[in-house]
C-alpha cells in the first residue's frame, strides 16, 4: 500500500475528511468529525509507513499476538487503537478491512442524525 492508495481508499468512503489538526506532518482522516486513521507523512517518506486505527478491543489484542506488524496505539489508547506497519507482515487484504473496521467502528458511534446525513438516508 502507498500513501496515494491509503488516501483514495479512506477518501472513498461515505463521509470522510481529511485534516492536519495537530501539525502539518500528520494526515488524520475523519467521519462526522471523528478520527478513524492517522499517519505521519514523513515516516512513508522514510519508509517507515505505520497507520494508527481504530479497533475493538478483543481484537486488537487478537491481533497484536498475530501479527509482528501490529502494536498498541502510538499516543493513543492502547485499549481501543492500534498502530499498524504498512507492508509489514500484515497483508494488504488485512489492512484494508481494518481500516474499513476503524471506520465502521467510528461511523457507527455517531448519532442517528450525522449517520442518516451521512449515508444519505
Amino acid at each position: 500500500m502507498t500513501i496515494t492508495d491509503l488516501y483514495d481508499y479512506c477518501l472513498n468512503k461515505p463521509g470522510v475528511t481529511e485534516h492536519f489538526p495537530f501539525d502539518e506532518d500528520t494526515l488524520v482522516f475523519k467521519v462526522g468529525g471523528k478520527m478513524f486513521a492517522l499517519s505521519s507523512l514523513s515516516e512513508w517518506e522514510k519508509g517507515n509507513a505505520t497507520i494508527n486505527l481504530k479497533c475493538d478491543p478483543d481484537r486488537a489484542e487478537e491481533l497484536r499476538a498475530e501479527y509482528e506488524g501490529i502494536k498498541p496505539g502510538y499516543h493513543m489508547s492502547k485499549v481501543h487503537w492500534n498502530t499498524v506497519t504498512v507492508n509489514s507482515d500484515v497483508p494488504a487484504k488485512l489492512l484494508r478491512e481494518l481500516i474499513t473496521h476503524s471506520y465502521e467502528l467510528v461511523f457507527n458511534s455517531l448519532t442517528k442524525k450525522l449517520k442518516s446525513e451521512i449515508s444519505g438516508t
